[in-house]
């Protein structure tokens, strides 16, 4: 008598035509989301048909709303190990609504002073629903304006800008840039804040789905300095079930920048993400374990979080949220360090 096959017992693999097909679409995806992070002009043919070029997002690729290559992402991601295995997990499984609040630069305003108080935001000097607005709108000599629905772009207006920096041209809008007032007209800034708007960050639902649901506005913020007027120090919580385990540090971002990893302890680590490590060795900051507290408290409900903070002459101030860091794909080397973060976490198998 023929034995019933359970479904069960069948391989959890696709068909052999079904493989040969992601497995270039996968090829296209990393030679992508390279290109994405590090803002550089795609250079294949993979990655121009994949719909970035020269720094502008396209429409949503037809693979990052296919059904298909969204299985076929979930049967690859069954069975995390790595950090940015879990990155990848998380991002095409969990879509509670928190991960909106968290991505949408104006409502995680809310949720931080919730939790933190006002005090532990940057002032807030507009919000505007149409780029045209920037027209009438009283800006201060010192600004920061960015848009609610990405990350990695801002343009910073101070003084302490470089005298040769300018902006970009729209074409090659997405990303931070810091000139001085009077290399900041506001019709050029209104066509940034228009390209912009008009672009879908994170790739769509198959990818950093949370940044397609946020309202696209637009943000002017007072301008974070350091005790010298300089951009302060950027410190990145990385919060596993509620306790930070690392912490990267970003400065200079805008002039010789460096990037460092160090233990909640303030224990260097020999890990590189891509930018050299600060000479001499960044101390440890005197409120430590005040921002430690408060990545803690702000990464409340969730599996894992990034808290990215700045510690200030006034005081402790929130950065952002992150959820889904560089899309699954930060930079690792030595590699083991890859495998070191993800042991920190073990993703439910539902989100609720």
């Amino acid at each position: 008598m023929p034995r019933t096959v359970r479904r069960s017992d069948r391989p959890a693999v696709p068909p052999d035509g079904l493989l040969s097909l992601l497995d270039t679409r996968t090829t296209i995806d990393q030679e992508t989301e390279a290109a994405d992070h590090v803002g550089r002009e795609p250079t294949s043919n993979t990655e121009r048909r994949s719909g970035v070029l020269g720094g502008v997002r396209r429409p949503v690729a037809a693979r990052e709303r296919s059904r298909v290559v969204r299985w076929w992402r979930l049967w690859r991601t069954r069975r995390p190990r790595t950090f940015n295995d879990k990155v990848r997990y998380k991002m095409l499984r969990d879509h509670r609504p928190l991960m909106v609040t968290f991505a949408d630069k104006l409502a995680v305003r809310e949720h931080v002073a919730a939790l933190a108080g006002p005090d532990a935001l940057p002032r807030l000097l507009h919000v505007l629903d149409q780029p045209r607005d920037l027209v009438d709108a009283a800006l201060p000599p010192d600004y920061v304006l960015k848009p609610t629905h990405g990350s990695g772009v801002a343009v910073i207006v101070s003084a302490q800008a470089e005298v040769v920096s300018r902006l970009p041209d729209v074409r090659h809008a997405w990303g931070y840039h810091h000139v001085r007032p009077e290399m900041a007209p506001v019709e050029h800034l209104v066509a940034l804040g228009e390209s912009w708007l008009s672009q879908l960050y994170g790739q769509g639902p198959n990818r950093e789905w949370a940044y397609g649901h946020v309202p696209r506005r637009l943000l002017v913020e007072e301008l974070l300095t350091d005790a010298g007027g300089r951009i302060p120090d950027d410190y990145k919580f990385f919060v596993f079930h509620g306790t930070c385990r690392y912490v990267q540090v970003d400065r200079g971002r805008f002039d010789r920048r460096t990037q460092d990893f160090y233990t909640r302890t303030w224990e260097h680590l020999a890990l590189s993400g891509g930018n050299p490590w600060a000479v001499p060795e960044i101390p440890e900051p005197v409120r430590l374990q005040g921002m430690l507290d408060l990545a803690e408290q702000l990464a409340e409900g969730t599996d894992f979080v990034r808290v990215d903070l700045y510690d200030l002459p006034r005081g402790i101030v929130f950065g952002e949220l992150s959820s889904f860091p560089a899309g699954g794909d930060s930079p690792f080397e030595p590699e083991s360090f890859n495998l070191e973060f993800g042991g920190h976490w073990t993703p439910p198998r539902r989100y609720r």
